[in-house]
């Protein structure tokens, strides 16, 4: 009889989450930051890549980060339904967790090494190798760990704590690698150029993902606390199972939509602080500081708010907060407040959003995996969050291939038209989710 598991063991897993989200932050969130910096006069780092338009108006950096979905297309479900079938007494799940979690801190660090000096191509072909090493590696150790959620949570009030703490943790690791900038800001201070400064922040940041990511490797007893099944299912198949759920798919492309706004907002925050209201870098970090610590407020109210009005109703509302903060971001700098203001205005407006965010939607795939596992015995649960870390990946590219693209329309204090753009797609996405999850219909569990 598999036990429920204690909070001791729900704390050690939400661990992990902290770490694959502070090893995930600089691939996802820093690249264009280090490859196409704003243009504030404050921050030195030379051209590795070139930075104008090269197809359709889209960028070197937005094209290698869009094309890596392509081979993300495959491995995503390929190891989601591996780690479905695989079986070992050290832990299905968790030997994908211990192969994946070094290779994975190490590429998160060495997509920001470029080997070439100021040979552009040799550099490319090096951030192309390196992403795509990063991506494999994210998956091998994320979709795995995702699919632990449904089986630990193999009680519905188990969900939803589990779905608040790994919250919880995957916050503090965006809070941690924000502070990517203030700690690049601290190192230039001891005399250090732009470049290694921030180098040797994200190599720190690394060290800890690493740590935190192994902690529910050889911490959590995955064979006593998780409902786990060996599925028969081959890939294809699974595949097929999952996508004719037609319910998930509704909410995994309005998840899409949503990981191209959270991603823009991400990465755009050192461009809305430094270009739009001329506030140094380091309070890009006091977004993510602030907008993660009021969110962490607001967690037990939702809670009581799901029990109350159920997820459909919260999703939706706050993909309308989403779109609000979005709309707000674009007039940054032309309202009559300080800028510090401004910002704390934005952080308010932000966190309401990203608490519901953070908790609602790994409940709704437990949920889903749940049923499908109660009406067939044959659990697909790696496969389902496989279709999300993807449909999450694929929303990432978009943002990284869109963000760039728009900032050629101007990055710089003197013209900041592409900055403000940004926000505006942003919004537009937002308005698409909403529109999509509307469709959704919530699965009614017990207990």
């Amino acid at each position: 009889m598999v036990e429920r598991p204690p909070l001791s063991a729900k704390i050690i897993f939400a661990i992990g989450q902290l770490g694959w989200s502070l090893a995930s932050f600089g691939g996802l969130n820093l690249l264009i930051y280090f490859y196409m910096p704003p243009e504030d006069g404050k921050t030195d780092f030379p051209d590795y890549i070139f930075q104008g338009n090269i197809l359709l108006g889209a960028t070197i950096i937005g094209l290698i980060a869009f094309g890596g979905r392509i081979f993300d297309a495959f491995t995503d479900p390929f190891i989601a339904n591996l780690s479905d079938k695989t079986t070992s007494k050290f832990g299905k799940r968790k030997r994908f967790l211990a192969v994946g979690a070094i290779p994975f801190a190490l590429f998160s660090v060495l997509v920001f090494y470029p080997i070439g000096g100021a040979d552009t191509m040799l550099n490319t072909a090096w951030l192309v190798l390196m992403c795509v090493l990063f991506f494999f590696f994210f998956t091998v150790y994320v979709v795995p760990y995702n699919a632990l959620i449904g089986e630990l949570g193999h009680h519905p009030k188990d969900r939803m704590l589990i779905s608040t703490l790994i919250s919880v943790a995957f916050a503090l690791g965006f809070v941690l690698g924000g502070m990517a900038y203030a700690m690049q800001e601290y190192f230039e201070g001891t005399g250090m150029a732009s470049a290694p400064a921030f180098q040797t922040s994200v190599a720190i940041l690394a060290v800890i993902a690493l740590v935190c990511m192994l902690v529910p490797v050889f911490f959590l007893d995955e064979n006593r606390y998780c409902k786990q099944t060996n599925s028969a299912i081959g890939f294809a198949e699974s595949g097929r199972i999952v996508w004719q759920n037609t319910n998930f798919r509704y909410f995994v492309f309005s998840d899409l939509t949503y990981w191209v706004s959270v991603t823009i907002i991400q990465t755009g925050v050192i461009y809305y602080t430094t270009i739009l209201l001329g506030l140094g870098k380091d309070k890009a970090s006091w977004f993510g500081l602030g907008a993660f610590a009021l969110s962490f407020l607001l967690y037990i109210p939702i809670n009581f708010a799901v029990a109350r009005v159920g997820k459909k109703k919260l999703i939706n509302l706050g993909f309308l907060l989403f779109a609000t903060t979005f709309l707000l971001t674009f007039f940054l700098g032309n309202l009559p407040l300080p800028p510090i203001a401004q910002l704390i205005m934005v952080i308010i407006f932000a966190a309401f959003p990203l608490a519901i965010f953070g908790i609602i939607p790994t409940a709704i795939i437990a949920d889903e995996v749940n049923l499908q596992t109660d009406e067939n015995g044959d659990s697909q649960a790696a496969m389902y969050f496989g279709f999300r870390t993807f449909m999450m990946k694929l929303g990432v590219s978009l943002a990284l291939l869109i963000f760039p693209t728009l900032l050629n329309f101007g990055k710089s204090v003197d013209n900041d038209w592409g900055v403000r753009l940004t926000a505006i797609a942003a919004f537009a996405f937002c308005l698409l989710g909403w529109f999509l999850f509307r469709n959704y219909k919530e699965v009614v569990v017990n207990g």
